[in-house]
């Protein structure tokens, strides 16, 4: 019964060490969520209030996108459309080859990461810089996130310093200090964001009654990559969407305080047009979530606004990494979205849940992961990918428990299981369970028995 996700999550946890400080690290991001929470009264009136936002939305996205697009060319922004992710990553090479450009600096953006963007350019000729600084990191070291907020939190200093001394971005060897090493790093992309011929930026939220693209950072990359480069490129995921300023309000108040814990973000960005001299386009990208819309008991996974709660809450994702899951968004969302993407190549990633339905009280907008996950299970049978040895259990479970006799007997001498050794009954590729577990004791005399007792 192993499965890819849990033979990841065993490399993973070789290192004990390394595995208890992660998962401390986002347990303590989970508890910065929880101080924020109880500083807001009305914290469930929001979420509550942002389910229905996306809801609103989605269900009227088509009049939304009409009324957003046009908000933007009214000023002179050109607008692409995408139907998938090839479609995005020609749209996007097309843009930089009519301009001459040969680097692009970007800021982050988990919609590049599904479409695989900057591979492609890179094949074509154009050089990607990436300028959120656990991006950064990871390009360097070509690896790919671990998490969608903070993206590069697996790695410690001193690994971080010393890509940093081997590509030359740090002089003072064996200084590892976290102010140091960002210093290095600004010092390193200035002269990347002076010679970019085009600047790119994921989108937050779309207003559609003003047309405003929303970027949120905390380093101030995404002004960068804008206000220095003449061309400016935004991808865009269809859902992003918000009906107006009110609605951002909410999002707004819930984003931040969900991801980080912090009350805000240290830069939020409206972009509305180019600047003058300047020219901006903002590509809109479906890529399945017209599909999703149509799935009547996974729609709602389109709520999501990526802020990394369900992934700081899951005792899974925590203890396993995100490089254990099958999908490039790992934890409970990322579970969904990978089964919405291929369910063939992606389901033994809904194993990697406790179904303790922790993510579903931290959504910010209700999206209710780990309940998704639960009904992606039930789906496994239907596509094929059940697992054999689970199925036969669950008919042995169900001959047992529906023959009251057969039942009854198998508590009398279950405790004569007690007596067999670990070493018999925890065999790894037989028994997976068995790994990590000792065998439960079964009781002398079962909770029937003592209860027939009682009454008598």
């Amino acid at each position: 019964m192993s499965t890819i996700h849990s033979k990841n999550a065993e490399i993973f946890n070789k290192d004990r060490a390394k595995t208890t400080w992660h998962d401390q690290t986002f347990w303590a991001l989970r508890e910065k969520h929880d101080n924020m929470a109880e500083q807001l009264p009305e914290w469930e009136e929001l979420r509550s209030h942002a389910s229905d936002i996306k809801r609103h939305t989605i269900t009227h996205l088509a009049d939304y996108l009409e009324k957003f697009s046009a908000n933007l060319e009214s000023r002179g922004v050109i607008v692409h459309w995408a139907a998938d992710a090839s479609e995005f990553n020609e749209t996007v090479l097309d843009i930089l080859k009519s301009h001459n450009v040969s680097k692009m600096v970007k800021s982050k953006s988990m919609l590049t990461e599904e479409c695989e963007m900057n591979p492609y350019l890179e094949k074509h000729g154009i050089d990607v810089v990436e300028t959120d600084l656990g991006e950064r990191i990871l390009q360097l070291l070509h690896q790919k996130p671990s998490h969608i907020v903070v993206p590069a939190s697996h790695l410690k200093r001193e690994e971080v310093g010393k890509i940093f001394e081997q590509k030359g971005i740090s002089k003072e060897i064996g200084n590892y200090d976290p102010v140091y090493l960002t210093r290095c790093a600004r010092y390193s992309l200035r002269k990347e964001f002076m010679d970019a011929g085009a600047g790119m930026t994921g989108c937050n939220f779309g207003v559609a009654d003003t047309g405003d693209i929303v970027v949120c950072t905390n380093e101030g990359n995404a002004d960068m990559s804008t206000s220095m480069p003449k061309l400016h490129i935004v991808a865009m995921g269809i859902e992003k969407l918000v009906p107006d300023y009110d609605s951002l309000a909410v999002f707004h108040r819930l984003l931040c305080r969900c991801g980080t814990g912090q009350p805000t973000t240290a830069f939020t960005s409206h972009f509305r047009q180019a600047r003058p001299g300047a020219e901006m386009h903002v590509v809109l990208v479906d890529n399945g979530r017209s599909n999703i819309i149509a799935d009547k008991e996974h729609w709602q996974t389109l709520k999501c606004i990526r802020c990394g709660a369900c992934m700081n809450t899951c005792p899974v994702y925590r203890r396993s990494g995100g490089y254990s899951y099958t999908y490039f968004i790992p934890g409970p969302i990322g579970v969904n979205l990978g089964m919405l993407h291929d369910p063939q190549k992606h389901s033994e990633n809904v194993s990697a849940c406790s179904l303790c339905l922790s993510s579903d009280n931290v959504c910010p907008a209700e999206v209710a992961p780990g309940s998704q996950i639960y009904l992606w299970r039930q789906r496994l049978e239907s596509l094929g990918k059940a697992n054999k040895m689970k199925k036969i259990m669950s008919l042995g479970m169900s001959v047992l428990f529906n023959n009251p006799p057969l039942y009854n007997t198998a508590l009398k001498f279950a405790p004569l299981a007690n007596i067999v050794p670990d070493s018999i009954t925890n065999i790894g590729h037989l028994n997976p369970w068995g790994v990590g577990h000792s065998n439960p004791e079964f009781a002398k005399k079962s909770f029937r028995s003592l209860w027939r007792e009682g009454l008598k």
